[in-house]
């Protein structure tokens, strides 16, 4: 571009109009909409699942959820993958799903809700047509919700609405709500169940950490004569506030006493097991969640991570998975072969020196192109026409012909053929 034309076109975020005006003008400012210190599109989790080892493990489980390729897509006959659609569902789904999320971060936020209350209400928020007449519509805007009330076709769902800034509570048909259950309900949200239990023990630490941490002393004072009467109990009250005075007054915190007075401090650490039980819970919501240690500080190997992947992330997506399958897609169109479904790199985990291995055994075996293996890899395709061709580069090609254009007879003659 040339010199004149990029200064004529240049625009700076700082000096441009529209900020000055936002800037200086309240009235302009208050036409933007209402203002937040923090996200509230954002869904949070519950007060009681606000705990260090609890959040750590919603964490990182949506997280590999979200890592997951999930597609609107067409099945041939077989239901084998045909072609991606083009469609506002999987503009949703790769590209943006609302004006504040991107598409993982509405899955991970979609995960996080279903584990803290059992259930995730994924509402399609603006619509081509509406879904109670239209079977046949695209969607433009996707949020994830809380189901507030259950009615006998029908929810209430709290969901963020956009216009106002605020979340909302709104009634909707439960075929038009992608409602995904929480695989794991009995063993995380169930009252009575570990991740509950676990929980309640950790209460229990905290509460304990912050009463020895309170700065209190916990003392008794043992005085020289009887309290019975009003005149003792008064007389040691106004002991017990003069040492009080004392210790607080003082900058090294000391106090005296009467020779004949007799002080025991309380403050102890108390002997108990509650750090046993939570280590025992621990262990025990690990092994149900299919979740261990390495996984959760990333030295897992291969054969763990593909353990954890079945038995916790692929229930976890298909719930999902499944519940936008049959309220966005629908009965009809699920006829004709469209599918919501996901897809995890097989070769994320593999270590580069088996990636060799690996790549030749699928070439050899014309399952992938060469162009594809490399963009496993990371890199460019080439340019070479023989790259994007499910062939076996070991073998002789007959020369002006095209692999997929030898006939039985001429494959069967082995390599002499050839020449």
């Amino acid at each position: 571009m040339p010199v004149f034309d990029r200064v004529k076109s240049a625009w700076n975020a700082f000096t441009n109009d529209d900020r000055k005006r936002a800037s200086g003008n309240t009235q302009y400012a208050q036409m933007l909409g209402p203002s937040n210190y923090y996200q509230p599109s954002r869904s949070r989790l519950s007060v009681y699942s606000k705990k260090s080892i609890v959040t750590a493990l919603y964490s990182r489980i949506s997280i590999d959820t979200a890592a997951l390729d999930i597609k609107h897509i067409k099945v041939d006959d077989k239901n084998r993958y045909k072609e991606t659609l083009e469609s506002g569902l999987n503009d949703r789904l790769t590209f943006e799903s609302n004006i504040d999320q991107a598409p993982r971060t509405f899955i991970q936020d979609a995960v996080m809700t279903m584990f803290d209350t059992g259930v995730a209400a994924i509402v399609a928020v603006e619509t081509t047509a509406n879904p109670s007449l239209n079977a046949d519509y695209d969607i433009l805007e996707l949020r994830v919700g809380e189901v507030k009330e259950w009615f006998p076709e029908h929810v209430r769902v709290s969901v963020y609405d956009q216009r106002l800034g605020r979340r909302r509570e709104i009634i909707l048909p439960k075929r038009n709500v992608a409602i995904a259950t929480n695989p794991l309900y009995s063993v995380m949200n169930e009252p009575n169940s570990t991740l509950a239990r676990l929980i309640h023990k950790l209460d229990l630490l905290d509460q304990i950490d912050d009463a020895s941490g309170s700065g209190k002393l916990d003392l008794i004072i043992q005085l020289p004569y009887v309290i019975k009467s009003e005149a003792r109990k008064l007389q040691a009250e106004s002991r017990r506030t003069d040492i009080e005075m004392q210790l607080k007054g003082s900058k090294y915190g000391i106090a005296y006493t009467d020779g004949t007075e007799k002080i025991t401090q309380l403050n102890r650490p108390a002997e108990n097991n509650l750090m046993g039980q939570i280590e025992y819970l621990t262990t025990i919501l690990y092994g149900q969640l299919g979740v261990t240690e390495d996984i959760m500080n990333g030295t897992a190997s291969e054969s763990t991570m593909l353990n954890y992947f079945n038995r916790t992330i692929e229930p976890v997506v298909h719930a999902i998975t499944s519940a936008m399958q049959r309220s966005f897609i629908g009965e009809m169109r699920t006829d004709q072969k469209e599918r919501v479904s996901f897809y995890r790199d097989p070769f994320k985990l593999v270590p580069a020196a088996q990636l060799a291995d690996i790549a030749d055994k699928f070439t050899r075996n014309e399952i992938f192109t060469a162009n594809e293996i490399r963009q496993l890899m990371g890199v460019p395709p080439s340019d070479d026409p023989k790259a994007d061709k499910l062939v076996n580069s070991n073998m002789p090609q007959p020369e002006g012909e095209k692999p997929s254009e030898l006939t039985d007879d001429t494959s069967s003659k082995g390599p002499d053929t050839y020449g």
